[in-house]
């Protein structure tokens, strides 16, 4: 489902009356932050323009609002988690079905992270697990780049949802950037 219409119905069934107003609101930010997007690739304009600037908009509609104004980061973060976080989850869950997951997966993902634009990064590979340490991300600039960096956190939080609770991919991070650390360092494993 497109981004924007996935955040109209979760607005609509989480802050009934205010929902319309706040529609508005993100719609027009959104407009605001895609329109400003300035040396961008392809790639980087897809993603902040379909993933990430709808959920930036979102938390700054809900911060500009007087009534809703102490809540932005609470509601923003659970859309975020409770919708994005958990279809992440349940695709990825579903993948784990299917034999042969950890070494079709491991690979499908490192070898995005080795030629994306959206990141840099290095990874180290072993027998059962693979590191990926990302010191520049498109999600954590964006969120300095339009003057929301505490948004950031709840980004991270999805990919502890996605990955958390999944039974033959194991995940761990010490640190993130969107959390104030030197680097995001993402630690998958194969579990038993």
């Amino acid at each position: 489902m497109d981004q924007q219409k996935q955040i109209r119905k979760w607005l609509l069934s989480v802050i009934d009356d205010d929902a319309e107003r706040i529609i508005r609101s993100q719609e027009s930010v959104y407009l605001d932050c895609v329109t400003s997007i300035r040396d961008k690739t392809p790639n980087q304009y897809k993603t902040l323009t379909k993933t990430i600037l709808p959920r930036v908009a979102l938390y700054k509609a809900l911060k500009s609002d007087r009534k809703l104004g102490e809540r932005a980061y609470e509601l923003t973060q659970k859309y975020m988690t409770d919708v994005i976080g958990m279809q992440k989850y349940k695709s990825t869950s579903v993948l784990e079905k299917v034999p042969g997951f950890y070494k079709f997966y491991s690979k499908s993902f490192l070898k995005i992270m080795r030629t994306t634009d959206l990141q840099k990064s290095t990874q180290v590979e072993g027998k059962d697990f693979y590191d990926i340490t990302i010191t520049d991300c498109l999600w954590y600039n964006a969120c300095k780049d339009y003057e929301c960096p505490e948004l950031c956190p709840a980004f991270c939080d999805v990919d502890d949802i996605t990955y958390g609770n999944l039974h033959k991919l194991g995940f761990a991070r010490t640190k993130t950037l969107g959390k104030g650390g030197d680097c995001c360092d993402f630690h998958f494993y194969k579990k038993s």
